[in-house]
């Protein structure tokens, strides 16, 4: 099984929430045949690793976040089962993006499966402060366990 994360530049969102599923999942004995990575709508940070805040925030939380910033391209949508994606400006952009006929992948939405805080989406820290990467590391943290759970019962 293979589920990618997206969010717009690879930097935040979706690379901490891949390392933190990731996490999720070796912790739980979970990781075997399941293979996750992340990727952004745009190129502007491909080839750059994380921010420096959201590296040193998810660091502090026992996450060490080592990817490197990557687009979404065409085979993704036939390589991937999943593409999770933290909001609504991300799912227009795979709509424009998706290729013509069937392909693989299915669209899930992160926030939906959060448990105990009431967002319809995963907000973008970027131009935020301290507490706004931390409340990314929350709301991924836990949505974690309920996207497995939906995941692994489909």
């Amino acid at each position: 099984m293979k589920i990618l994360f997206i969010c717009l530049g690879n930097i935040c969102r979706s690379v901490t929430a891949e390392e933190i599923f990731r996490q999720y999942l070796r912790r739980n004995g979970l990781e075997q045949g399941v293979e996750v990575d992340s990727a952004g709508m745009i190129d502007y940070h491909e080839g750059e690793l994380a921010d420096p805040r959201m590296r040193k925030h998810a660091f502090d939380r026992g996450y060490k976040l080592t990817h490197r910033s990557r687009p979404v391209v065409e085979r993704d949508f036939y390589e991937f089962d999943y593409m999770v994606v933290m909001d609504e400006d991300n799912v227009r952009r795979l709509q424009r993006l998706q290729p013509n006929g069937t392909f693989k992948a299915k669209l899930l939405r992160m926030a939906d499966f959060l448990q105990h805080y009431d967002y319809t989406y995963i907000p973008d820290p970027y131009y935020g402060d301290a507490s706004d990467f931390e409340l990314v590391i929350d709301l991924l943290e836990d949505a974690s366990p309920a996207l497995w759970q939906h995941i692994a019962c489909e």
